[in-house]
């Protein structure tokens, strides 16, 4: 029988994975915006590790970098609809050791939107040969799985959400035990942790684990806590603090809970948009980590300090990325070492 390895995101890391904004997205009337925001955290990324950039045709994204930073610049020209990577990216696991590329079905959330560019852009890099030749790859395009609504522990447990994986036009009419099922047999994972409660308001995902729960190691889980009886998030959340505090880790213990603050209320429109600290992306030697510009970034920062006590906490001005309803690990995903 196979071994099979869905590492964490913890693990080292070959580089990231984004998709550039561009006029036919969403952000076409605030593109120089989000641009800035995709040039500050790339940066970063870039200090520590490869990055790789999905462009549309006749787009030079090396004039953000310096030569220094464009040495680890990737760049593969390929269409896209939409920017959200952490969805429409590939997902990475080690088959007896080797490199494996799994590309799920994207639908945009249930086909909320068009993404028939976005859910042929892992098939796409992967035979324009961006990845390393031992890394091989898995068509899973019968099975919508988006990045965001699965977190690993790397030791198999998975964590995710019953309103997203259950969602309408996701996978019907497979059983939550069907879905469960394969989960198992294609991470490998040996166990699934569900959390019924906890959403965001403003969240287009059907709830996604990492608005709102993310593990930080084998043993800690992040997430979001609201104290403000009056916000209609408040007694979700407290059901979903209750689920984290019945869950044990991978050795049987209680897993260690860290909260992070309920960012304050973001509107566009007059409609509240999910920002969330636990959109937080782990690369080497750091963690970058979503601000919204008020004092409770300074908060999020110190307590997300205290599950990466050997990694840098960088902040990050993600306003502009809320205001399409996601944030920064939504338009990033990583790749473990041995991929690029």
């Amino acid at each position: 029988m196979a071994r099979i390895v869905f590492p964490a995101e913890w693990f080292p890391q070959s580089g990231v994975q984004v998709t550039w904004p561009h006029a036919a997205t969403d952000w076409h009337d605030m593109l120089e915006e989000v641009t800035a925001c995709y040039v500050a955290f790339s940066k970063e990324i870039l200090k520590r590790e490869k990055l790789l950039v999905v462009v549309p045709p006749s787009f030079d994204v090396g004039q953000y970098f310096t030569e220094e930073e464009r040495k680890n610049l990737i760049c593969e020209v390929v269409e896209s609809n939409d920017t959200w990577a952490r969805d429409h990216g590939a997902i990475s696991i080690f088959y007896d050791e080797r490199p494996t590329v799994i590309d799920f079905g994207f639908n945009a959330w249930g086909l909320k939107f068009g993404a028939h560019f976005d859910n042929q852009i892992t098939g796409k890099l992967y035979h324009a040969g961006v990845f390393t030749p031992a890394t091989a790859y898995r068509n899973r395009l019968n099975f919508i799985l988006e990045g965001g609504s699965v977190e690993t522990d790397g030791r198999g447990t998975l964590l995710t959400t019953t309103s997203c994986l259950m969602a309408p036009n996701r996978n019907q009419p497979m059983s939550r035990d069907q879905i469960e099922s394969f989960l198992k047999s294609t991470l490998g994972v040996e166990r699934v942790l569900w959390l019924d409660h906890g959403y965001l308001a403003g969240d287009d995902t059907d709830n996604h684990i990492d608005t709102l729960a993310r593990f930080c190691d084998e043993e800690t889980i992040a997430y979001v806590k609201c104290d403000d009886e009056n916000d209609e998030h408040f007694k979700e959340l407290k059901a979903m603090e209750a689920e984290l505090k019945s869950f044990v880790a991978y050795n049987g213990k209680p897993y260690h809970l860290i909260p992070l603050p309920m960012a304050d209320a973001v509107f566009e429109k007059g409609r509240r948009l999910p920002a969330t600290y636990a959109n937080f992306l782990i690369i080497n030697e750091a963690v970058l980590l979503p601000y919204y510009g008020t004092a409770k970034d300074e908060v999020a920062k110190k307590q997300l300090q205290e599950a990466f006590r050997d990694r840098e906490i960088v902040g990050v001005d993600c306003r502009s990325l809320v205001r399409q309803h996601g944030s920064l690990h939504c338009v990033t995903m990583q790749f473990p070492q041995g991929f690029l």
